[in-house]
């Protein structure tokens, strides 16, 4: 567990700037609140896995009140885990987070209703997730997949893809690997202005050839 707790304090260092600071080190320990959480998690992970009963969920509640994250103890993460800011973080019981995986404030790993068993997400490796996103169901996100900042994902995503919206589409794929130290979530390509673009090119083709016809008629 301790090597896991060293691994998100680098986690922390490396992918966020404000950490890197002469006094960092220190201000992640003692003002992270991100970092905070997940420690308390490993520490009720342990205990939810020896099967002690009401306290991992009772202290999970008094992580979530002074923190603003509420993890379920049950949930399993992998090392390398980060947290940017955290406030409004939910993540629910049956969540699997693969490693490296960076989250943003306002984000939901959720279940879409009352089914029994596993209902949440499984995140792959090397996953950023923007800031308000939803993850919902029990779905797949692939390896080095970002999901855009206020995106509604309810179905599953394959390796490498970029995906944004609301629901959330596939907009970039390809094998180059996304590092989760790239920040830059917000910096996303707009399908609805693309669509926009294409209506505009086909309208002016339209325009275009109703001329020709025109032009040709009176001929």
């Amino acid at each position: 567990m301790f090597k896991t707790i060293i691994e998100d304090f680098r986690a922390v260092i490396d992918r966020d700037p404000a950490a890197r600071e002469p006094l960092g080190v220190l201000e992640v320990l003692l003002t992270y609140a991100g970092f905070h959480a997940i420690v308390a998690h490993r520490i009720n992970h342990v205990l939810h896995r020896w099967h002690i009963p009401f306290f991992p969920r009772w202290f999970s509640q008094i992580v979530r009140f002074l923190t603003g994250v509420e993890i379920h103890p049950a949930a399993k993460i992998a090392p390398g885990f980060f947290i940017d800011h955290g406030m409004g973080v939910v993540i629910g019981e049956t969540t699997e987070i693969g490693r490296n995986v960076t989250l943003y404030q306002g984000v939901t790993l959720g279940g879409t209703g009352k089914e029994r068993g596993k209902r949440h997400p499984t995140l792959g490796e090397n996953v950023v997730v923007g800031a308000g996103a939803k993850v919902l169901g029990n779905i797949s996100i692939g390896n080095n997949v970002r999901i855009g900042a206020g995106s509604v994902v309810v179905k599953s995503v394959p390796d490498d893809c970029t995906v944004v919206g609301v629901p959330a589409e596939i907009v970039r794929r390809g094998g180059k690997r996304i590092e989760t130290s790239d920040l830059e979530h917000g910096d996303l390509p707009d399908p609805v202005m693309e669509l926009r673009d294409r209506v505009a090119k086909l309208e002016s083709e339209i325009g275009r050839l109703g001329e020709y016809i025109k032009r040709h008629n009176k001929e």
